[in-house]
């Protein structure tokens, strides 16, 4: 398996389901069916640092979230160590994405300007809900919350740049921006 640094984060367990040993994952990728695939390896580091793999033996998505069982986790008590895990896989950086997609390690760290060329500053996390992003922008006054949507967003994965066209009081919602 990949250096765990490297490796692309796409979920974190997030609490047992049943008593079978099944988990409900929130995911990190908008590729959840691909990801956690029957027999997907996944990388697992403990809170000691101790690298670990799970093997998926069974998913199905549940209210949008995989519900997933691992190889060697059968019961409640087994999957309930599982909770808060971060689940890695390795960097797929040959896996070509669609026009307007990009993967959220490309987005972070970008700096972050209006189109009137005002510093918002940088791109600290990517947010997935119901298949709508948002970039978290890391300013002087805090964070701002910018939908990326290719009418308010212009991408220079390159420049590692992106300009915002906001609508009038996007920015402010957030609070003082400047």
């Amino acid at each position: 398996m990949a250096d765990w640094d490297a490796a692309i984060l796409v979920g974190v367990v997030a609490r047992t389901h049943g008593i079978r040993g099944d988990v409900i994952v929130n995911p990190e990728t908008d590729f959840p069916e691909e990801r956690f695939r029957v027999g997907a390896q996944l990388m697992t580091r403990s809170a000691s640092g101790t690298a670990g793999t799970l093997e998926v033996v069974t998913m199905r998505m549940h209210q949008g979230r995989p519900l997933i069982s691992f190889k060697g986790y059968g019961s409640i008590d087994d999957a309930e160590q599982l909770a808060g895990v971060e689940l890695r896989v390795e960097d797929a950086t040959g896996d070509p994405l669609p026009e307007g997609d990009y993967y959220h390690r490309d987005l972070i760290g970008c700096t972050v300007v209006t189109d009137a060329g005002e510093t918002v500053g940088k791109v600290s996390a990517v947010q997935d809900t119901h298949g709508a992003s948002r970039i978290v922008v890391t300013g002087r006054s805090g964070e701002v919350l910018i939908p990326l949507a290719e009418e308010i967003c212009t991408v220079d994965l390159a420049a590692k740049r992106i300009v915002v066209r906001p609508p009038e009081g996007l920015l402010e919602v957030n609070g003082d921006w400047r």
